[in-house]
């Protein structure tokens, strides 16, 4: 009796799919991402196995009107929503390597296995580094490629959404000036300072909206910062006392959901590669940015998700494997003025800039 086979064609296949769970799995900003409006990273796919180059993201604004009680007529005084498009365009990102154990390059799928660990390493570190790059961003441009013009226009449209330190008199409207005045004594991240980006957050015009994590009632904003900033965090003694006070139960409940700190309904989460911006605060201090972070912060386009391709070199002697992706990462921003690209907002966050003082 022969015994059912699974056809080889469909192995590489089975292992793009393990690719895809374990990277997702491993992804650093996974807890933070998914595919609805309520997401922080808003996964966006639309386009998987369609024609174009473009996605566009739905904005909608919190609904104001009171409302219309007993006999009085509704119909005619409905409230119109208010809503922006953000559109983000997609394009191939690819990587490879080439594999010299000739054993392993026998057959696809141990050529793709002994590969795996390298591939999936590279693009989960260049999907952070994205996320990272298009937090910072500065209405599209990479902030260290935004000349002066540039960041003084985007500071202008988002001085309600903007923090220099924990003094919101630190911004002079001009960004090169107010980042000067963070110093590495009065400006370092507190819990007061945090609480201060929760208020702006809160009071922003249209506010920056919360999200529930983990299913829980409560609602969050996320707040990723680098090390050193998180250093000066730890060590303000409001942050040490609440620490002492909390339940071991809403501890527990913190770590589940990824928050390396939590208080005052902020998750602060550490993350490596956040940039230091060096002298370029009061006295020569360095300067790292914080994001917080609430719904449709930033999105992701996704056409393709990473699959893998194996190619043959040099008459069949060597071989190699690659992954690719066809996908586009952008914080998500929307026009203030008449049209959806005029005035650009950052939708979901709010950008503090904070001392980062090297350790001595």
């Amino acid at each position: 009796m022969a015994d059912t086979q699974a056809a080889t064609g469909l192995t590489p296949q089975q292992w793009d799919d393990k690719f895809f769970v374990e990277y997702q799995g491993n992804h650093p900003f996974k807890p933070y991402m998914g595919t609805s409006e309520q997401s922080i990273i808003q996964i966006n796919e639309q386009l998987g196995g369609k024609k174009g180059d473009a996605v566009t993201f739905a904005l909608l604004n919190k609904l104001t009107n009171a409302a219309v009680t007993g006999s009085n007529t509704l119909e005619g005084n409905e409230e119109a929503m208010g809503s922006r498009s953000y559109v983000i365009n997609v394009d191939k990102s690819r990587n490879g390597v080439r594999v010299a154990d000739m054993e392993e390059q026998r057959s696809a799928i141990p050529l793709r296995n002994a590969a795996r660990p390298n591939l999936m390493e590279w693009a989960k570190n260049y999907d952070t580094d994205r996320i990272i790059a298009a937090l910072g961003s500065i209405n599209g441009t990479a902030y260290a490629s935004a000349n002066a013009t540039a960041r003084n226009a985007w500071l202008a449209d988002n001085s309600d959404r903007v923090l220099f330190g924990s003094s919101v008199g630190n911004n002079t409207g001009t960004h090169s000036t107010s980042v000067a005045n963070v110093d590495a004594t009065d400006d370092k991240l507190t819990t007061g300072a945090l609480s201060l980006m929760k208020r702006i957050a809160l009071t922003a015009n249209p506010k920056i909206r919360p999200v529930r994590m983990g299913g829980m009632n409560r609602r969050y904003y996320i707040a990723f910062v680098h090390p050193l900033v998180m250093r000066d965090l730890k060590a303000d003694g409001t942050l040490t006392q609440a620490q002492r006070e909390v339940q071991i139960t809403a501890q527990n409940q913190k770590l589940f959901q990824g928050g390396d700190v939590d208080f005052d309904g902020i998750l602060v989460h550490e993350v490596d590669d956040m940039p230091v911006y060096a002298g370029a605060g009061a006295s020569g201090a360095d300067v790292s940015p914080v994001y917080l972070c609430g719904a449709q912060a930033v999105g992701q386009a996704r056409c393709r998700r990473w699959r893998s391709e194996t190619e043959t070199f040099d008459y069949g002697d060597k071989q190699g494997v690659a992954v690719e992706t066809i996908d586009g990462i952008e914080k998500i921003t929307f026009g203030s003025g008449a049209n959806d690209t005029d005035d650009l907002k950052d939708h979901g966050v709010v950008t503090g800039f904070f001392s980062a003082a090297a350790d001595a």
